[in-house]
């Protein structure tokens, strides 16, 4: 059955590429030379994938709920958000109390204090500042060099003795991102949106840690595993499944585990989560039918570093897009678990969880099973 799952997931992926759609396999970790046919349309699609859905269980059911929950959004269906992001991201989407956000606004308060960064308009550029610049054509050689000296502490704590192949290639888009990882088996591709980015010594530790010994370890460990033995899920990734609650949450603590006694590092986690949180928040707000002016006045209020330019994308990105709508929650669900985690002070939990990280796209489902006591995924209370 995952065969046929993947066939399918294939032939949809062509198809929104022809259309010119955003893609739907971000990572491959079971690459083949033959070409999957497009499916025919989205309808039908939706049907095979329902066929599909009546007899699975476990990992593949939570998969085809999140395909099914993303065709039905490109479709037109608007299901409300909590529903959207239980069956796209394997969570919910509660978001977090007030006290809790003051909580970690004031670490982070704190972490840029230490750094001589001030707490109000300035902050994101001051914290830039202090940084080290680094110029854009710079930028790859400065991930390199931090990719080799964090690998070796990277896959002593999660295991893995994956080969992978970097390349670092440059983008200019109109998008949210800046910077962005692909690929397939051991290959694996990112992309610097230049638009987006200003780059710091910091900044290339960050990203090193995030995208190329986060996602791109991570993918080539469990491309690899595939290659080794039949494994129960589906080997493509996308960023409307529960996996990505995983993949965009480890990948922004990392630093907390593999560095933690780097300042500048634990500095950038700390200002990143609360702003997180703050983003969470809007995104509820927005879609539970508050008003674009109050929406606006809060962000200005909470990320007063923030432009309206950059407001306006936060909000557009979480309420008109179906997909970002969906993979932009996996951002504060997964950093906030991850976090916490680090904070929990439990060596052999640190280990069993990171370990298992790099052999299974785990669910928060199965994040849960780790660390039952943990922090509930996605906020509120457990």
């Amino acid at each position: 059955m995952r065969d046929e799952v993947e066939a399918l997931l294939r032939g949809w992926h062509e198809y929104e590429v022809s259309r010119g759609a955003p893609e739907i396999v971000d990572f491959d970790c079971a690459p083949s030379a033959e070409e999957e046919e497009p499916v025919g349309d989205r309808l039908t699609l939706r049907s095979r994938l329902l066929e599909l859905r009546d007899v699975a269980s476990g990992w593949m059911a939570s998969r085809l709920d999140a395909d099914l929950a993303y065709v039905g959004a490109l479709l037109g269906e608007r299901l409300p958000l909590r529903e959207y992001v239980r069956a796209t991201q394997g969570c919910d989407a509660l978001g977090w109390t007030d006290e809790y956000v003051a909580y970690r606004r004031e670490l982070a308060r704190e972490a840029l204090a230490e750094v001589g960064v001030s707490w109000g308009a300035d902050s994101a550029r001051e914290l830039r500042d202090v940084e080290g610049h680094v110029p854009n054509d710079g930028a790859p050689d400065a991930i390199r060099a931090a990719t080799d000296e964090f690998e070796g502490v990277v896959r002593g704590l999660t295991g893995s003795d994956a080969p992978f192949e970097l390349s670092i290639e440059p983008a200019d888009v109109d998008a949210y991102w800046a910077y962005w990882l692909d690929g397939a088996g051991s290959r694996v591709r990112l992309r610097l949106n230049l638009r987006n980015i200003t780059f710091s010594e910091v900044a290339a530790r960050q990203f090193a840690l995030h995208e190329v010994l986060g996602h791109g370890l991570q993918s080539a460990s469990w491309s690899a595993r595939c290659e080794r033995e039949d494994v129960p899920w589906v080997r493509l990734m996308s960023v409307h499944a529960p996996h990505q609650v995983l993949l965009e949450g480890l990948a922004q603590a990392l630093p907390l585990f593999a560095a933690p006694d780097d300042r500048m590092l634990r500095t950038r986690v700390r200002f990143e989560h609360y702003n997180q949180l703050v983003r969470a928040g809007l995104h509820v707000a927005l879609n539970n039918g508050v008003s674009i002016e109050e929406l606006a006045d809060r962000a200005r209020r909470d990320l007063p570093w923030t432009s309206d330019a950059g407001i306006a994308d936060l909000l557009s990105d979480r309420g008109a897009d179906p997909r970002l709508r969906s993979y932009l929650w996996a951002y504060p669900a997964g950093v906030d678990w991850f976090v916490n985690l680090a904070e929990a002070g439990d060596p052999e939990l640190r280990r069993t969880v990171l370990r298992a990280a790099y052999r299974d796209p785990l669910t928060p489902s199965d994040l849960t099973e780790l660390w039952p006591s943990g922090s509930a995924i996605g906020g509120g209370d457990r």
